[in-house]
């Protein structure tokens, strides 16, 4: 079944449990990663959208869940995924630490954290390039926080400091202003909010305010969704996380396998923010690449019992599974 129609009854599900996992360090403003996951007749899923998402935003990702829990992705045409580290807003001498250990020529710094200075983001940044060499790429990571003038500015500053960038991801939150920002550097461009949390995800390639898109099977409710995102959007894409476990990354790394071209390394190598994982064997990069999983991993019972949360935590992440589900099947 194609999974743009599929859906489950929980009660036919042959578990459902929820996680919470600390984050290594801040990142996307939290420090527990929570999320249910989901087991069906073809494996796990998992359902993980952000806590400041509501239930609409939601329904994809639990959309991308059921169709990793019924029915197989498709056929991969490479079997392993050359994948970026992801620094977190740490100082600068943990950000190179960060990079120094994770074996990848690619990273992305997180930058414009609220509560920091723009010159902690040159100092991220030049640290990266150190711990990088000359040949690594850099791209940063803006998460929509900065207006056309001020990316403007902050992107050439970074560039210097990254001895060249290979792409600012996401500097404001507006297709307009991408665009407006677009024709004033000369840094490529990369879409992430503006195609996943967007009610046409290709507006972004019409508008011309990218050179890259960034994509993610679970928001944009499951891999074959996504793909078809990818294949209309016509632009360039990097598959990137939604900072899941190992259960649901493996449906990222399902997408990567299955694009016709990967120009650029992905945004993939995210289980290492977390403090623990739930499946005994975590998809950590190994030299800078993941492999392609031909079906969800299966979790590790003990490890899913030590990121079992509280009781009340629970019926929380219950109750809003059953609302989406409804909200899906309607």
């Amino acid at each position: 079944m194609d999974s743009t129609g599929l859906t489950i009854d929980l009660a036919d599900l042959d578990a459902v449990r929820v996680y919470a996992l600390p984050m290594r360090d801040k990142f996307r403003g939290i420090m527990v990663r929570r999320g249910v996951l989901l087991s069906g007749p073809a494996g796990w899923g998992e359902f993980c959208p952000f806590e400041d998402y509501d239930d609409s935003q939601s329904v994809p990702w639990l959309r991308a869940a059921f169709e990793a829990c019924a029915e197989p992705w498709p056929e991969p045409v490479r079997d392993s995924i050359p994948v970026n580290c992801t620094v977190p807003a740490v100082p600068a001498d943990k950000a190179a630490a960060i990079v120094a250990a994770s074996g990848c020529g690619t990273a992305k710094v997180k930058v414009a954290e609220p509560g920091q200075s723009p010159g902690e983001d040159v100092e991220r940044v030049s640290a990266v390039r150190d711990a990088l060499g000359p040949d690594g790429a850099i791209r940063i990571d803006a998460n929509a926080a900065w207006d056309v003038e001020t990316a403007t500015a902050r992107i050439c500053e970074l560039d210097k400091a990254a001895g060249g960038l290979e792409y600012a991801e996401q500097p404001c939150r507006t297709i307009d202003e991408l665009a407006a920002v677009r024709r004033r550097v000369d840094v490529r461009i990369a879409a992430d909010e503006s195609i996943r949390r967007a009610d046409d995800p290709m507006r972004v390639a019409v508008a011309g305010a990218a050179d890259v898109a960034i994509i993610k099977a679970t928001p944009l409710g499951g891999v074959r969704r996504a793909l078809r995102v990818a294949e209309a959007c016509g632009l360039p894409c990097v598959v990137s996380s939604a900072v899941e476990t190992s259960v649901g990354l493996a449906a990222q790394l399902a997408l990567a396998g299955s694009l016709p071209e990967l120009p650029f390394a992905c945004g993939l190598g995210t289980a290492a923010l977390l403090d623990g994982d739930v499946v005994a064997d975590s998809l950590l990069p190994v030299q800078g690449h993941l492999p392609v999983l031909r079906r969800p991993p299966q979790p590790d019972p003990a490890l899913v019992a030590a990121a079992t949360p509280p009781a009340d935590v629970q019926r929380t992440w219950l109750d809003r599974l059953g609302r989406v589900n409804t909200l899906l099947r309607t």
